[in-house]
């Protein structure tokens, strides 16, 4: 028996707000824990895995009062298309909660209740400004601009009777967790933002009920007031197990917690490891063991809006794509720390280069061949060649290389040490050269040594591929006429039968793509949702601001002393990547990058601080000159200059390559 078997692990996403459709964004995080989770189960762990929906608040309950219906069906409707999609998506989790769950209501009730006795809640009054769609309150020192800081919409003054937690009870206790628990808080980069910029300044309580709406679980011993949303929504992570604050939870609670895993979006990463730990602390409840804070996938030409007509969403990349490629190109681009990018361009050329032609040519090609020289058994003779040990290493020591990498959550490096496999496997058929063996009668037993080789190593490979593209490793093992191997078998070679025959008739696993054909396609689905949008707006009674109007917004400035081009070629102009990035210490704008530009690392001091953080500037790929005499600013040495671009309000924000570039690229 496996030494994981039978030991429980807990995973979870976030909870999708009910605002809307899920983008492609969105999808990727249960796609990704359903890959975790699927990986755990191979190991021999027993998973719990639980996603769901968010469902109350103030802009739950305008939205439905605009679609004219009440907000119970609103989410009802938006509930159901979430879960239709995560269905889509063949995402495997165990339970689908929504915080409109009867279940849930009661023990959020009676958490508000205990913690109010315990007096841990009070009462008071809030003053401030409010944000809707983050449903956030912010000081006047926290905004930007008039704007929240974490989405950039304005903000509402805002003033009413609301229940507080007391959070600087646990503040202390909560920073020495961290600091004793380097691991809970996961990529490093997000512990230090939460450390250095709302732990160690020191934390004001939390607003946890509403007035001013109605859609929300109401605080049992004073009606008129809600519980505000991230009291409701974080605890669905224990209400789902059935936990009972009085002390009667469930088994699958006292089986499951605390979870192994939180997955969440970077842009919520403040609520689930500063507000979460404390409530849990107040309840006398152990931590997660982790959190982690993955990255953002983003639009290539920009940030996804209706309004430009460039959202992607899962179903309609499926209906292109198909379920496994949609699943591979989000699991793969996405790195682990940094945001990643989706385009329809790059899906095509992923498609066509990884999937058709390094997997499913390879499959297809390794199947025709068994079936045209021995009638589709492959039989291994032992007639072995120096150039066989180094395929058998390549597979042989994937599956470690797999699980280092997933222990990590390193997912996408995780797969592409998978496709290495594949890789070695087409290289292996062109060292081998099948077809000029099979003209040699003296070289059959070599040829079928050598497609029983290929055989197999696909079936180690299909079976690690499993866990993220569940589909495909289902259909290359039936093709091959075989189960998906046991995780203790992975690092074995030879187990295929040799009296296996392969499918006479090999599926083509994916179809190579014409951009010609497919792009058409995507500018009518891009014209529907500019006209969807529109019409929206006009329902409402808005002004459309289209493309033409917002071009109009321009920048007249001085014009400086006319250049020659010998002058511009002074300058010289590179891509770099930000690698590391630090605030300077004596000033309050400025910020010291180390920027990648091809081999060589330059330090870069920038005035940019009130728009970026420095975790922000870490992966970012920026224009930089050079060349520009080194100079100290603010006592630091500073190698070139990051090129940004200056609205009429003084904001600044870097200038960045339009496509994918490697650092060191001449900008000309």
């Amino acid at each position: 028996m496996c030494q994981n078997c039978k030991k429980p692990y807990y995973i979870t996403t976030a909870i999708a707000y009910t605002s809307g459709k899920p983008h492609i964004g969105n999808t990727y995080e249960i796609v990704l824990a359903d890959s975790i989770a699927r990986y755990k189960r191979a190991q021999g762990y027993d998973v719990r895995f639980q996603t769901g929906t968010d469902e109350h608040g103030q802009k739950i309950e305008l939205k439905a009062d605009e679609a004219g219906i009440t907000p119970k069906q609103f989410v009802d409707n938006v509930a159901g298309e979430i879960k239709t999609i995560w269905d889509l998506m063949n995402t495997s989790y165990d339970k689908f909660i929504r915080t409109t769950d009867e279940d849930h209501e009661a023990q959020v009730k009676k958490i508000f209740k205990k913690l109010y006795d315990q007096g841990d809640i009070y009462k008071s009054c809030y003053e401030g400004l409010y944000c809707t769609p983050c449903e956030s309150f912010w000081t006047q020192s926290q905004v930007v601009d008039g704007k929240c800081p974490d989405c950039g919409r304005p903000v509402q003054p805002a003033k009413e009777e609301a229940y507080f937690f007391r959070m600087s009870k646990y503040a202390q206790r909560l920073i020495d967790y961290i600091n004793e628990h380097p691991e809970f808080i996961q990529p490093v980069s997000r512990k230090n933002e939460m450390m250095n910029n709302f732990l160690l300044p020191g934390l004001q309580d939390l607003c946890v009920s509403r007035t001013s709406f109605k859609w929300g679980i109401p605080v049992d011993f004073d009606p008129k007031h809600v519980v505000y949303v991230w009291l409701d929504a974080l605890t669905n992570y224990i209400t789902g197990l059935g936990y009972d604050c009085d002390g009667e939870s469930g088994e699958l609670f006292k089986k499951y917690w605390p979870a192994d895993l939180h997955l969440i979006g970077k842009d919520i990463i403040r609520f689930h490891t500063i507000y979460w730990p404390i409530f849990l602390m107040a309840l006398d409840l152990p931590l997660p063991k982790q959190v982690f804070g993955h990255p953002w996938l983003l639009q290539g030409d920009g940030k996804m809006s209706k309004s430009k007509g460039n959202v992607i969403y899962a179903d309609e990349l499926v209906h292109f794509f198909g379920v496994d490629a949609v699943r591979y190109f989000v699991l793969h681009e996405m790195p682990f720390e940094n945001d990643g990018v989706i385009s329809w361009d790059l899906m095509i050329e992923r498609m066509n280069s990884d999937l058709a032609n390094t997997l499913g040519n390879l499959v297809n090609r390794t199947i025709s061949m068994t079936n045209k020289y021995f009638g589709g058994v492959a039989v291994n003779y032992g007639v072995s060649d120096p150039v066989d040990e180094s395929l058998f290493e390549v597979v042989t020591s994937t599956a470690s290389k797999v699980t280092a990498r997933m222990d990590k959550l390193r997912v996408a490096d995780a797969i592409t040490d998978i496709f290495t496999l594949f890789k070695r496997c087409n290289k292996y058929i062109d060292e081998t050269a099948p077809w000029v063996l099979a003209k040699d009668e003296a070289k059959k037993d070599r040829l079928s040594e050598v497609l029983y080789n290929l055989t197999e190593s696909i079936a180690i490979g299909a079976s690690l591929l499993a866990s993220f593209l569940p589909e495909t490793a289902e259909k290359i093992a039936a093709q091959l006429n075989t189960g998906l191997r046991g995780f203790d078998e992975l690092n074995q070679f030879g187990l295929y039968p040799n009296d296996n025959k392969v499918t006479e008739k090999p599926e083509i696993l994916f179809a190579r793509l014409d951009p010609k054909e497919v792009m058409p396609k995507v500018e009518a689905i891009r014209a529907a949702q500019k006209a969807e949008f529109e019409a929206e707006q006009k329902a409402l009674g808005k002004e459309v601001e289209t493309e033409a109007k917002a071009d109009a917004a321009v920048i007249d400035i001085e014009p400086k002393e006319e250049i020659t081009y010998d002058d511009f070629m002074k300058m010289q102009f590179q891509v770099g990547e930000i690698i590391e990035c630090k605030a300077v210490e004596k000033s309050k704008k400025l910020l010291c990058s180390q920027v990648r530009i091809g081999s060589q690392v330059k330090q870069i001091v920038s005035g940019i601080r009130k728009q970026y953080t420095p975790e922000e500037m870490v992966g970012k790929k920026v224009m930089v000159l050079v060349n520009l005499k080194p100079a100290k600013l603010a006592g630091v040495l500073s190698e070139g200059m990051l090129l940004c671009a200056e609205d009429a309000d003084g904001k600044l924000s870097l200038v960045a390559p339009e496509k994918e570039m490697p650092a060191g690229a001449e900008i000309c």
